[in-house]
């Protein structure tokens, strides 16, 4: 049986790519922020799939010390890992900083998946699968090294392009860091997809929820995802980006910005790390 580990996998797209790999018949362990929320989603994907093995570590990784313990608690839980879904994601309708000074979709979207790729790195075999679930609005980011980290250049809407297009250029240079280990590190745009994303309150918010309901459904962005996580077409396919379930060309390339952003995420990983 395969383990699979999907971040943010207790509400929106994240249960709908558990509900599929559950189904499938992967153990699944749900990576969520709300215990209350966590157990309740992996009580739901039990019932509705008749696995009896979902499974749910708790961790913020909007919390650098919380995503360190989740961390250490799946390497010490599940010694091999099949799949490493990263799909949890934030799309900010506030400044907000964390204890570090960072602003809080950068540490989501962009530098929790260094948390978990270095602690779990040792669990990751051969024939084992990183998938990246990323935006199409990464390519409309501009990231400024000096203000981007902190959020003093944030925006509601580019702030999330540009966390996102950090996070992309990074999986780009996981894959090319690990070629030839026998572990394939994928990106994925599941399309535009109805979940609470960025959800408003107040007239906007509504006018928001009424768009989004022309909008796919998780299930239907799951499928790029899942067929990531599964397809055997795809073993042993390493540095690819595809747009839901068509490959398509790296939408953003840029070495230079990549090794910096790289080294910035090293650094964050390994100060929290006991």
């Amino acid at each position: 049986m395969r383990l699979s580990i999907v971040t943010g996998g207790g509400s929106g797209l994240g249960w709908a790519i558990s509900l599929a790999l559950a189904r499938a018949g992967d153990r699944v362990v749900l990576l969520c922020r709300s215990r209350e929320r966590g157990e309740r989603a992996r009580a739901e994907l039990a019932a509705a799939t008749g696995n009896p093995t979902v499974e749910l570590v708790v961790g913020d990784l909007a919390v650098r010390a919380e995503s360190h313990a989740a961390a250490r608690a799946i390497a010490a839980r599940y010694p091999r890992v099949d799949v490493l879904v990263h799909n949890a994601g934030l799309w900010p309708t506030r400044l907000e900083r964390t204890e570090q000074g960072l602003e809080r979709s950068y540490v989501v979207n962009h530098l929790a998946p260094f948390v978990l790729n270095a602690a779990l790195e040792g669990c990751l075999v051969q024939g084992s699968r990183v998938v990246q679930v990323t935006a199409g609005l990464a390519v409309k980011g501009a990231v400024d090294l000096a203000r981007t980290p902190t959020g003093d250049d944030f925006n509601r809407f580019r702030s999330y392009a540009n966390t996102k297009l950090c996070n992309l250029l990074c999986t780009a240079e996981l894959a090319r860091r690990w070629a030839g280990r026998g572990v394939t590190v994928n990106a994925v745009h599941p399309g535009v997809v109805r979940t609470k994303l960025g959800d408003l309150a107040g007239p906007l918010g509504w006018l928001l929820r009424l768009v989004k309901r022309r909008w796919a459904p998780p299930e239907v962005g799951a499928l790029g995802p899942v067929r990531l996580a599964s397809d055997p077409a795809l073993d042993g396919v390493t540095g690819r980006y595809y747009d839901q379930l068509v490959e398509a060309p790296w939408p953003v390339v840029d070495p230079a910005l990549a090794r910096a952003l790289w080294e910035r995420g090293v650094e964050y990983a390994r100060q929290g790390s006991p």
